[in-house]
């Protein structure tokens, strides 16, 4: 299980560039991953071998820096009781300001880790500057400068020292599904239901992580983990409405799922939120499934789930191929279908092709459709293979695979899916040298 770093600070300190710069480490190194980034918040990155995820807090309050020092205690406030350690940038230019202060104030109070970057350093007078910092009362502090990246290393060794080991709790490996959504989607209801007077439950583990509550379940001869973020210790203190409070919620059981039930309101369509929750369970290559709830309250005529399916799939575009399933928590209709087609899409996810069935299948389907050629050569695909990855990657080699671009490797994911069937789940297809 990875740790969650959340960076705080007041407005125009650095906060994002920093972030940019501490996940492109990572992105260096892994193979490019076609597609934008959808939310820039929120990244895996590793130093030394420990790995972990970073949020940036700024990009979840947007207006005027008045509404924002209402925000900006509920943001540390939220960091400080979801991430395992904090990064506090303050900026050496402005130096210590009144915000700094309030925020430090509430970092003092917590027991968890916490590292000051002093910000903006690029010459020697403003290391000088950067000493008023130990005013803040948090000890040692780091400069850095986020846009040329000095000090980023002192600063990411200090960070994985303190950061916690993380046990590893699972007694059983059983396939966990999280049920992941906005607030009051209605994921306690969609679990009450399932649970409710359910006389197929075998255990209820509560705080197997500290975060989030396991139910043991077992239904159609398949058992496994339901991961629920609603129940998530919920602090009288923070403001359900806030985005970031989903999404740090949703991170912490994303990442530790295997499919993620996501629960919409059908009553507010697709929105801005749903769409980052989507989109953290695609880039963590997890399993998806859409529930659209409250299905029961919505006007319909002949062709209202059609359209309202066809607006979704526009949105998730390229990866469509996602179930989609419109169920009332409330009146109990389709839950079990929501969990009938979740257990299919865990078995995609960890479905394995041999090796000569792949060959023998999308082989000709590239020789009668070769990448096109790129500056008068010609690209020869020769042999594939799956990865022995926990989700589906697949390797294809080839000639000159530096010319093959996007829109081949999507062809050859679409062919993959046609006739191996990997419904939502999302695949990794990589060009590699023979």
């Amino acid at each position: 299980m990875s740790n969650i770093v959340a960076i705080v600070g007041r407005p125009n300190v650095g906060k994002s560039t920093l972030f940019n710069r501490l996940i492109q480490r990572r992105e260096a190194i892994v193979d490019a991953v076609s597609g934008v980034t959808r939310d820039r918040h929120y990244g895996k990155t590793d130093w030394n071998g420990r790995e972990f995820s970073l949020i940036d807090t700024g990009g979840y309050v947007v207006g005027s820096d008045d509404i924002f020092e209402q925000e900006i205690d509920k943001q540390v406030e939220l960091a400080i009781d979801e991430a395992d350690a904090i990064l506090f940038v303050v900026d050496v230019e402005t130096g210590v300001t009144g915000m700094d202060e309030d925020v430090a104030q509430l970092l003092r109070q917590t027991d968890k880790p916490v590292l000051v970057a002093v910000n903006k350093v690029d010459n020697g007078q403003r290391e000088a500057d950067a000493v008023e910092f130990y005013s803040l009362g948090l000890g040692e502090y780091y400069s850095i400068s986020g846009i040329n990246g000095s000090g980023t290393g002192e600063l990411l060794d200090a960070l994985v020292e303190v950061l916690p080991e993380k046990e590893e709790v699972e007694d059983v490996e059983l396939p966990r599904f999280a049920v992941v959504g906005r607030p009051n989607a209605g994921k306690s209801s969609f679990i009450n239901a399932l649970i409710g007077e359910d006389r197929y439950i075998v255990t209820d583990i509560a705080g197997t992580t500290r975060d989030s509550n396991d139910t043991r379940y077992n239904r159609f001869g398949f058992e496994f983990n339901l991961v629920d973020t609603a129940g998530i210790r919920r602090k009288a203190k923070v403001k359900e409405d806030l985005e970031f409070y989903s999404v740090m919620r949703s991170v912490r059981a994303i990442e530790h799922s295997d499919v993620c039930l996501l629960l919409i309101d059908a009553t507010r369509g697709f929105e801005g939120q749903d769409q980052n929750i989507f989109w953290l369970a695609e880039r963590n290559r997890k399993g998806i499934v859409i529930l659209v709830n409250k299905w029961d309250l919505v006007e319909k005529d002949t062709g209202t789930v059609k359209e309202f399916e066809k607006s979704i799939r526009k949105i998730i575009e390229p990866f469509t191929d996602v179930p989609v399933i419109f169920i009332s928590a409330l009146t109990k209709q389709r839950i079990f279908k929501a969990i009938e087609t979740a257990v299919e899409v865990y078995q995609n996810r960890s479905k394995r092709i041999s090796t000569s069935k792949l060959n023998e299948v999308m082989l000709p389907i590239i020789e009668q459709t070769p990448p096109p050629a790129n500056k008068g050569k010609y690209i020869k695909i020769k042999f594939c293979t799956q990865l022995p990855t926990p989700m589906p990657q697949f390797a294809f080699f080839a000639n000159l695979p530096q010319y093959i671009k996007d829109p081949y490797r999507r062809f050859v994911e679409n062919k993959l899916r046609e006739h191996f069937g990997f419904h939502g789940v999302p695949i990794d297809v990589f060009f590699r040298k023979k």
